[in-house]
């Protein structure tokens, strides 16, 4: 048996240690992962700190036992920011109050990782079978830019196969499909001209309107073809246009105009082929206003979905626990679906609710996270130790 820390491994003392890290996703987060490390060093089998390119990020691996597949329970470690958003206490702080935990974090995702973090002293007790993972990212938050890292981590030690519990709060219930997500930026750039000289410039803002509309248009046109998927509350890839900015001055025709939008695409669709139906959309309106010049640029790389497969073994595993359980999907994006293509059957399942992620006084119960533990605790029982 290891040597044990003397320390408070309480899944209480691991979240106040996880929430007292201010990690939202514009700051490091390397003191959190650092800590975490050092918390696991008596107990875990095998460590791997996963560093960005500049160093100030990490993901985090720790194994314990050895073998092929097992279990992977993963969470981010960065969170959406607090500015503006009207807190009741700290959100640094944890705070406990009438059977919740309060704090930036405690639902998306801190407490799903101080419930797996919690069990690792009895973990290093155990004569596992199969290897039990915990895996920590960074960014998820704004891309899931660190989950590929995690992947080539997991890869390099050979566990391919495991099965991943995604952290995420869903109430405890197993999410087995969600949309994939892409992030892209559309600039239009026109002729300027005075507003009364109609017809000797092009209106950079005008010609946008054109393909916002066409991007509306497109989706009703998905929904006409049967891109139907009847399991997602909302059955279609949808479309979204957040932002529009573009302009000089009224009676100007605008030089440029520039608009966010977002692809949120079912399992079963191309996201690449959907994206280039829009871009077809643009040059139709190119080929009608010579001199028209339309750019797009992917400001997050496309987050893939996760589709309802080779979930088998996992659902019949969390079924034994979970008696009234009852699957879902949803339109968020997380990183399950990057699990799943790098060979890891996946679910997203957690304590908390996803109403109160990023929300301000963020709050999980109490006794949600004990039953966490519980449920990780007969995970780990079935499938790593009486295996």
């Amino acid at each position: 048996m290891k040597k044990p820390v003397v320390t408070d491994y309480s899944v209480e003392s691991l979240l106040q240690r996880l929430i007292a890290h201010p990690s939202v996703s514009s700051e490091p987060n390397r003191a959190l992962i650092d800590e975490v490390a050092a918390l696991a060093a008596s107990y875990a089998d095998d460590i791997a700190i996963l560093p960005n390119e500049t160093g100030d990020k990490a993901g985090l691996l720790l194994r314990f036992g050895h073998g092929e597949g097992g279990l992977v329970f993963s969470g981010h470690s960065d969170v959406v920011p607090v500015v503006g958003q009207d807190w009741h206490s700290d959100p640094f702080d944890l705070h406990k109050a009438d059977g919740r935990y309060y704090g930036r974090g405690v639902a998306d995702m801190k407490g799903f990782i101080a419930c797996v973090l919690s069990l690792m002293p009895w973990l290093a007790e155990q004569n596992l079978a199969r290897p039990v993972i915990v895996a920590i990212s960074y960014d998820e938050e704004i891309g899931c830019l660190g989950a590929p890292q995690i992947i080539e981590g997991l890869q390099n030690w050979g566990a391919q196969g495991a099965l991943a519990v995604i952290g995420e709060p869903t109430l405890l219930e197993p999410v087995v499909a969600q949309k994939g997500i892409t992030n892209l930026r559309t600039t239009v750039y026109g002729k300027p001209a005075h507003s009364s000289q109609i017809g000797q410039g092009i209106s950079a803002v005008h010609e946008a309107a054109k393909l916002i509309v066409a991007i509306e248009a497109m989706m009703g046109q998905w929904q006409q073809e049967g891109r139907l998927d009847g399991q997602f509350a909302i059955p279609f890839s949808s479309l979204h246009v957040g932002t529009v900015h573009g302009g000089e001055a009224v009676n100007i025709n605008a030089a440029s105009c520039q608009f966010d939008w977002e692809l949120r695409h079912l399992p079963q669709d191309d996201a690449q082929i959907l994206i280039d139906h829009i871009a077809a959309a643009g040059k139709a309106l190119i080929e009608q206003q010579p001199g028209l010049r339309i750019e797009h640029q992917r400001l997050i790389e496309t987050v893939p979905a996760l589709a309802a497969r080779d979930q088998g073994t996992l659902l019949d595993l969390l079924s034994r626990h979970l008696p009234d359980m009852a699957v879902q999907t949803v339109a968020y994006a997380t990183e399950a679906g990057i699990f799943q293509q790098g060979g890891f059957p996946a679910v997203i399942l957690g304590p908390g609710c996803i109403r109160q992620a990023h929300q301000a006084d963020e709050w999980v119960e109490c006794a949600q996270l004990e039953q966490c533990v519980h449920l990780l605790r007969h995970l780990i029982n079935d499938y790593c130790i009486n295996a």
